[in-house]
């Protein structure tokens, strides 16, 4: 992946910008040289044609992308939209991740654990790895590595 070649994402949503909506691409903005296309349009909602222009919307969005988020508060406000969403994404073969709700509030609904390939918190390394493994297979094989004052690779330092 590079900047002339980004990976396309779509980010479940029921035509309107959430805030967890916001929050995805904020934490993603955040990552240095991780380079990405939203090709999910919220504000695209169909003004004629009733829930098959929407759904027609969407399926268009879908195939544009590489990898889908799906967002447990979109799933909270429209699970037929965000059901639908995962149909198409699957009927594509398109890696789904499903990412835990913001705060830790609340659990992820289990449709969303059991049809997605990933569930992961809010933490952009995470969001990165996850989005590189389901639209390039991409395995980071990343390590979180952990500082501890007082020691070295060679034991306890003085």
């Amino acid at each position: 992946m590079s900047e002339n070649n980004p990976i396309t994402v779509f980010a479940s949503h029921v035509f309107e910008e959430s805030d967890d909506y916001l929050r995805l691409f904020e934490f993603l903005e955040g990552l240095e040289r991780f380079y990405y296309v939203n090709v999910s349009k919220p504000e695209n909602i169909p003004q004629s044609g009733g829930l098959q222009a929407i759904k027609d919307e969407l399926i268009e969005q879908i195939k544009a992308s590489e990898a889908v988020f799906v967002l447990s508060s979109a799933y909270n406000q429209r699970p037929d939209i965000v059901k639908f969403i995962m149909d198409v994404a699957e009927a594509n073969g398109k890696g789904m991740i499903a990412i835990r709700p913001f705060g830790g509030v609340s659990e992820t609904p289990a449709e969303l654990i059991e049809r997605c390939q990933e569930h992961i918190k809010w933490n952009d390394r995470e969001m990165a790895d996850a989005l590189l493994l389901q639209a390039r297979g991409e395995d980071t094989q990343r390590w979180e590595v952990l500082d501890f004052p007082g020691f070295d690779a060679d034991g306890p330092t003085d």
